[in-house]
């Protein structure tokens, strides 16, 4: 793995008025930083048209003019490649763009390429396959977005908090980078950026990359931004967001933009970041990406957050008011480390990134806060986990496996609890086996040697053989690594979870469910954690009535809590407690969060008459959910446009 020096780019671009942005670009355009070696960029990933075992791209030069009214970016894309084998091809994946132009940069002269899309397949789109010589030093597009860009969702001045500007935003992960930008789009690959982003006025832009100066003003009520991403990043990582945008700084390295409304309180909920990033570096190594910022979304965000480098994009439904939910932010954090420092190969291998994740963050919560609390939080991601098991052994025992096939599948497939807290629970074994401070060590060297690289599953296990289990095979011998990673459920050897707190909650369940009243439930001090085991425990369906006495004295329904109310919502929709039936509509409306949306329309339709109530709420909410949501909702709705 080398490091050097890349020279600063001269492209002469085609669009009229763009030289001098491109020139400042070029100007402030830094290396093109670690590269992954021939190996890593033999990998065959299923999802990609991509050729980079044969020429890779290093360096992304981009423009991007974001057009709210036709809900498009014009753009120019300018790719640095490395041609390792004198190819005459360089295959760049892309689904639904408009390709203009293709021209090649050749020894400081340009001239216009041979390109042409390839046929086009679903999930994957198409090949941008541009013809090249092996003195092609750059390649240059330029495209547009169209109504087919998954990964950007525009939102109408209503659909923000402050409900007087548009709002747009991406969403790359997994494999939808390719749909704003043309791209060899597979985690294998790394590349360095600078970019120039114009947008109307009063807008702000902001990007998975550090900011270069104050914004300039251009004609037509218009402003440019640029940006600088130094480290290489694989293309899920790129992000972009555009709206009305307030700045509130945590540290000297963090801070949260949001709209200029929900800054204050969005900056007191995110107050310990800093303190998760030392504890973080204590444990793990430097924090390697210069500045950790949050930038808190519209509510329509599929996720609850998007670890993009420098830029976290998150959820205001953790905005709890109490704290309680800030384990988010150690897990996008965490990502700095375990993800975007050394990612997954393939899709194939998610848990690489989000079991290591994981388990980095409860080694943050720990920390911050107790072992007791962080127990807390291990046991509901183990009965959650206990819970996707059971569904998947019946129709897909090997989505089960810690390493996946997801040949000829959607990659979001993949994404369940099996990768986050199956590969947590794997990796909290090892620990328990070898002794924290022997695994402390393995797992700092693991992020020092790989940082910047991409990862199978077989080069982490070939890693730790090398490292730990080589050195100790009599305890290898009974660690079920195989079982663990290749295997199907839950292996036998599952390390012990354990929370006081949440068994004394289970049983106020188990009272409750014997008669005992809500006003005689014992619940002074309790965490968003022990009610929705509470919540979780009772039996289903209850009678309207038992519903009734908790929503009186414990005032459920108008929770602010929103991990709280889908909870209540899902118990109560069995027991046809219809005081529940307006707040969860305006919920359903309110709300793009996936982890949510899933189960309350799925048990919204198994209630008499429910699955048409469900399918009219879908039908005005639709309009305002991501892509991503749509794709599973539209499945479990059985909806056709």
């Amino acid at each position: 793995m080398q490091t050097g020096r890349c020279p600063k780019t001269q492209a002469r671009w085609w669009v009229a008025g763009l030289l001098p942005a491109l020139l400042l670009l070029a100007a402030v355009s830094g290396c093109a930083g670690r590269q992954p070696n021939g190996g890593a960029l033999a990998i065959k990933d299923p999802h990609s048209f991509s050729n980079p075992a044969e020429v890779a791209v290093t360096h992304l030069t981009l423009l991007l003019d974001v057009d709210f009214s036709s809900r498009t970016i014009r753009a120019e894309a300018s790719w640095k490649i490395r041609n390792l084998s004198g190819a005459r091809e360089l295959r760049l994946d892309t689904r639904g763009l408009t390709i203009r132009r293709v021209q090649l940069l050749e020894s400081g002269s340009i001239r216009e390429a041979s390109f042409e899309l390839g046929e086009e397949r679903p999930l994957l789109g198409q090949p941008l396959v541009v013809r090249i010589e092996p003195g092609t030093e750059e390649v240059l597009i330029a495209y547009e977005t169209t109504g087919e860009a998954d990964a950007l969702q525009w939102l109408e001045p209503r659909q923000t908090a402050g409900r007087k500007q548009p709002f747009l935003f991406t969403q790359s992960q997994a494999i939808l980078a390719r749909t704003w930008i043309p791209c060899q789009d597979t985690p294998a690959v790394r590349f360095t950026y600078t970019a120039a982003v114009e947008v109307p006025e009063p807008l702000t832009a902001v990007m998975s990359a550090g900011s270069r100066g104050e914004p300039r003003e251009l004609p037509g009520g218009r402003k440019r931004f640029l940006f600088e991403m130094p480290q290489a990043i694989p293309s899920y990582l790129m992000a972009l967001a555009v709206g009305d945008l307030g700045f509130k700084a945590l540290g000297e390295r963090s801070g949260v933009y949001a709209e200029p409304s929900l800054v204050e309180s969005a900056a007191w909920e995110f107050a310990d970041t800093e303190k998760m990033m030392l504890a973080c570096e204590e444990l793990f190594g430097p924090y390697r990406w210069g500045r950790y910022d949050i930038l808190v979304l519209p509510p329509s965000f599929p996720f609850g957050g998007m670890e993009n480098p420098r830029l976290t994009f998150a959820t205001p439904t953790i905005l709890a008011g109490d704290r309680s939910l800030v384990a988010l932010v150690a897990h996008e954090l965490a990502h700095s480390w375990s993800g975007n420092l050394v990612t997954n190969a393939t899709w194939d291998d998610f848990w690489l990134n989000e079991g290591f994740t994981v388990y980095l963050e409860h080694r943050i919560m720990e920390r911050l806060y107790g072992r007791e609390y962080d127990e807390m939080l291990a046991r509901l991601g183990l009965d959650e986990l206990s819970n996707t098991v059971d569904e998947l052994l019946k129709d897909h025992p090997a989505d089960t496996h810690l390493k996946l096939d997801l040949a000829g599948r959607d990659p979001d497939d993949g994404m369940t609890d099996v990768a986050y807290e199956k590969g947590y629970l794997f990796l909290r074994m090892l620990e328990n086996a070898f002794g924290r401070e022997r695994w402390d060590v393995f797992l700092r060297s693991y992020f020092d040697r790989f940082s910047f690289q991409p990862m199978t599953t077989e080069g982490f296990l070939s890693f730790l053989d090398r490292e730990l289990l080589a050195k100790d095979r009599a305890l290898a011998a009974g660690l079920r690594i195989r079982e663990w990673v290749y295997g199907p459920g839950l292996p036998g050897n599952l390390p012990a979870v354990r929370s006081a707190a949440l068994e004394k909650a289970a049983a106020a369940a188990g009272y409750f469910a014997a008669g005992v009243k809500a006003g005689a439930l014992k619940t002074d001090g309790w965490t968003t954690h022990e009610w929705l085991h509470f919540l979780r425990h009772l039996p289903s369906p209850l009678p309207a009535e038992r519903l009734a006495d908790l929503d009186e004295v414990f005032s459920l329904t108008t929770s602010k809590n929103s991990e709280i109310l889908c909870q209540w919502f899902l118990v109560a929709l069995p027991g046809g407690y219809r005081p529940v039936m307006e707040p969860l509509e305006g919920f359903l409306e309110r709300v793009g969060r996936r982890k949510f949306l899933s189960p309350l329309y799925r048990e919204l339709a198994k209630t008499p008459g429910g699955l048409r109530r469900a399918r009219k709420i879908y039908a005005r909410a639709r309009p305002g959910y991501h892509p991503v949501a749509i794709g599973t909702l539209d499945g479990i709705l059985g909806w056709q446009d």
